[in-house]
Formats: structure tokens, sequence, C-alpha cells
């Protein structure tokens, strides 16, 4: 079978150093579930498995064991070239995401040319309560709504999460610190307003100041809007 094939070539790409090192990354995976294998390895995989017919029963094999499996699915996933079966992919596979890793590693191609349609879809995302679905949301408006399709819409959208989960929040935040770096004017009332909970909006602020992108000036005055520091 492809699924007993593809997990033999895995194991015969371990790394133990790599594994040992990615298991202290994520620490929400556990370390017996990941085998190591490099990124550039499982995007190679990926790309020929593309091709190969029989890709789907490899999909289909959901929840997947391995770590690397998961990412493996990812990049695949971010290969295909037709919008409708890509998306209909990530959304059958989103609910099995467990990791930051893979959530962010996942980001189709294909979906710089359907940015109307993504955006639609963001808006469910983000209305999940699944962790990772929510993150995934906010990490696609932040790779394709800071720019020329930017519309203010998109962080009112970010502006309302309201989340425990750390990984959501996270990504929250370096999606209002990136924002600021693209769309500084637009969206600098989101934190004068103090428009997201606290833990966000400090933490967005220092990964503001922490960026190239923001000028001397700019990182002065967002430093006396943290709430800590009020």
């Amino acid at each position: 079978m492809l699924i007993d094939e593809l997990r033999k070539e895995l194991f015969e790409l371990q790394d133990m150093k790599y594994r040992d090192f990615q298991g202290k990354l994520i620490p929400s995976v556990a370390l017996d579930t990941v085998i190591g294998v490099r990124t550039p390895e499982l995007r190679k995989m990926a790309k020929r498995l593309l091709k190969e017919e029989n890709v789907q029963e490899f999909l289909d094999d959901l929840p997947h064991k391995f770590f690397d499996e998961n990412q493996l699915h990812a990049f695949i996933i971010s290969e295909m070239k037709d919008y409708q079966r890509c998306m209909e992919e990530v959304c059958r596979f989103l609910p099995y995401v467990d990791n930051w890793a893979t959530c962010d590693q996942m980001s189709p191609k294909v979906f710089k040319k359907h940015r109307k349609e993504l955006s639609e879809k963001i808006k469910e995302w983000i209305g999940s309560d699944k962790t990772y679905t929510v993150r995934f949301g906010v990490g696609m408006l932040m790779e394709h709504f800071l720019d020329e399709d930017f519309d203010p819409v998109y962080p009112e959208m970010a502006a309302k999460i309201r989340s425990e989960e750390y990984y959501i929040n996270m990504m929250t935040a370096w999606y209002f610190a990136t924002a600021l770096a693209k769309q500084y004017e637009a969206v600098l009332p989101y934190i004068e307003g103090c428009r997201l909970d606290n833990w966000t909006h400090d933490k967005a602020i220092q990964k503001a100041v922490e960026s190239r992108r923001i000028t001397a000036e700019q990182k002065e005055y967002l430093r006396t809007l943290k709430v800590k520091s009020r």
C-alpha cells in the first residue's frame, strides 16, 4: 500500500538530531510521533507525489500517525494548481492539523489567483472552534490581504477574535505587527483604541517594534501604547 511505502521512505530519511530539535520547537506534538525528516526532503516528496495517480490514497488517510506525514500532506496541498480541489483538501485537512508548524507551512500557491473566493473562506475559518483552523485563517489574511488587496474589513475581522488559545493570539499579534509595517495609518487606530485583548495588544506592539519595516519614530510612539506601560 502507498501509506506503508511512504512511511518506509520517511523513516529512511530520518535525522534523529533534527527530530529532537523539532520536538523542542513544537511542544504540542508528542516526540514519538516525530520521525525527523527535514523540510526540503518533504517538499521534494510532495512535488513527486502530487504527480502520482494514487496520491489521494495518502490524502484520504486521516488522521495521520506521524507529524511528518501531516507536514507532507500540507506541502502536497500547497502545490495543487486546481483551486477547487485545493480548497476542498484544505477544508478536509484543517480539522486534523494539531500544531503551529503544519498550520503555518500550509500555504497554497493557487490562493494568490483566487483571493475573492479565499476571503469568504477566511471568514468561516476565523469563526471556527478549532485552534489551528482559526490560526490558518488569520495567517491567510496576513499573507494575502495586506498589500494591493487590503481593505479595512480585514483587520476588523482579526480584531474581533477573542480566544484563550496561545497559538491563536500569537498569530493575531503577528498579523497586526505585519499590518502596522504594511498599512500603518489604517491599522494604527486598532492599537490606539485598544481593540485587541491586552496580551495580544502588547505582543503585537512588541513584534512591530522588533520589525525593520517600522520606523524609529513609529516604534517610539508604539511603545507608549503598551497596556503594561499605562
